[in-house]
């Protein structure tokens, strides 16, 4: 079975570029939804233990917000888009002007406001997972999403009590983005991707990749 210790560079690399090949997409897809122009910085992919996730992001009392899903099929994980409640309602914002073609009418209530951010989720982390089995020629099923906040020290301990039982590693992608036309009307929103492949998944993942 494979753990951390035991990946080669080439292995970390390769797994890396299918990070960074996922959250390109997610980006397209995102810029088609909120239909605005999105550019992106290179993102930062990383394979860390799922005990650690708690130590690899920032303030654990900080408050996040959680879109979560489950990819069921030949390449099994689980995917969180995680977002600072600042940034998620800035993606809100921006989801429903592009849907309202404006502000949207009135003072909209919470569960609204969390259906809006879970499709938004729902949208970045399927295009993800799209990209990823189109690479590797796998095909998928994603669950219905579920969407929490609390705080990040929270979210990630459970992610670690629930998913940690099917496997111990995580791919988590970091990226800033950028929103809008005109440089000065840009708006700058960070996201974070974590993928937890099931352990047989990450194994066709390298296999697939031809670098086990």
């Amino acid at each position: 079975m494979l753990d951390l210790s035991s990946f080669n560079h080439l292995q970390l690399d390769a797994i890396r570029e299918v990070g960074n090949i996922g959250t390109g997409n997610a980006a397209t897809a995102l810029s088609e939804l909120l239909s605005c122009m999105i550019e992106m910085d290179v993102p930062k992919a990383d394979l860390v233990s799922v005990y650690s996730l708690s130590e690899y992001y920032g303030d654990p009392d900080a408050l996040v917000a959680a879109v979560f899903v489950r990819s069921l099929g030949e390449f099994g994980c689980s995917l969180i888009f995680l977002q600072n409640e600042e940034d998620a309602a800035l993606m809100v914002d921006l989801l429903l002007q592009a849907q309202f073609g404006g502000s949207p009418p009135g003072e909209l209530q919470q569960d609204m406001l969390d259906s809006a951010l879970t499709e938004v989720g729902n949208i970045i982390l399927s295009s993800f997972l799209n990209a990823i089995n189109m690479l590797i020629g796998t095909r998928h099923q994603i669950s219905v999403p579920g969407v929490a906040r609390d705080m990040l020290a929270s979210i990630l301990d459970v992610v670690a009590a629930i998913f940690g039982q099917m496997g111990d590693m995580a791919l988590v992608v970091n990226t800033e983005l950028r929103v809008g036309g005109a440089e000065e009307n840009k708006r700058r929103i960070t996201g974070n991707i974590i993928m937890l492949p099931d352990p047989s998944a990450l194994e066709l993942l390298l296999r697939k990749l031809q670098v086990l």
